[in-house]
């Protein structure tokens, strides 16, 4: 029996197979190793029935999480989670390494991910290509559900909403200036927080100022973090994951043909790619 594990830093997907076959699935918050601690994953793992009734049985665990990036990271998470599944044999990747075999298997090509963060790299067939893109929420992911976020958040504070907009924001979240500072500077996890409004994105996906601010969030991940990538691998497959990719196809699609690019694949949830890939 193995498990597969692909986690942004919001949310954590879990897939259990035996001979093949998906037997059980779960979801639970992020398990990212820069936020998460030790404790706090072993709570949430202990909150998870499928796993408890699965633990003693999972013999291989493939995880794929945002902030593994590190040798340091991916040995902490794979103590902890090897705290919970005692029989396991547990392998831990960072997410790109994931929507790398996701989208692309052992081919070569260029992956994307515009989840609740945002990368991009090159992948030869074994692993991504190192680059300079991963600088996280505070410095980075443009394009992404964290970027998305801030983005609205800063216009409803300033008061530069549609009017119609602005009141639908402020009757969903019943949040004021002092609120929404305390949550992004002084509470922990800003970046659940700022991409928990990716939702209000999804909800007015027909409205012409979110699909404004949608085309612009995607060039500016273009010029970003894309283009570069394609001017050293020209010819490549593009190919793109998570749910923001999968949220926007037509949008993102869109930005790439302005760029004379076509996407191959946008895959919204990896992790059922992986759980084919290494059930067989």
């Amino acid at each position: 029996m193995i498990a597969i594990v692909y986690s942004g830093s919001k949310t954590a997907f879990w897939k259990i197979a035996k001979d093949g076959k998906a037997i059980a699935e779960c979801s639970m918050p992020g398990i990212n190793p820069c936020f998460n601690d030790q404790k706090t994953i072993l709570q949430y793992l202990n909150k998870k029935a499928t796993l408890i009734n699965h633990a003693e049985s999972i013999k291989k665990i493939y995880v794929f999480a945002a902030g593994a990036s590190s040798d340091e990271r991916k040995e902490e998470l794979a103590h902890t989670l090897g705290l919970f599944f005692k029989h396991s044999k547990i392998t831990v990747k960072d997410d790109l390494y994931g929507a790398a075999i996701s989208a692309c298997f052992n081919n070569s090509g260029i992956v994307g991910i515009l989840g609740s963060g945002a990368n991009c790299a090159y992948f030869d067939g074994k692993k991504p290509e190192k680059n300079n893109f991963g600088l996280g929420y505070v410095f980075g992911d443009e394009g992404s559900a964290n970027y998305l976020g801030k983005t609205i958040l800063k216009r409803f504070l300033q008061n530069k909403l549609p009017a119609d907009l602005q009141k639908q924001f402020e009757l969903k979240y019943n949040l004021d200036r002092p609120q929404i500072l305390e949550r992004v500077y002084k509470k922990p996890m800003a970046q659940l927080f700022l991409s928990s409004f990716f939702d209000f994105f999804l909800e007015n996906r027909d409205n012409k100022y979110i699909l404004e601010i949608i085309d612009n969030a995607f060039e500016l991940y273009f010029q970003t973090y894309l283009l570069p990538t394609v001017k050293l691998h020209p010819g490549k497959e593009i190919h793109f994951v998570g749910i923001v990719a999968g949220s926007f196809q037509d949008q993102l699609r869109a930005i790439a043909k302005k760029h004379g690019l076509s996407i191959t694949t946008i895959t919204k949830e990896p992790i059922y790619n992986l759980l084919n890939y290494y059930s067989n």
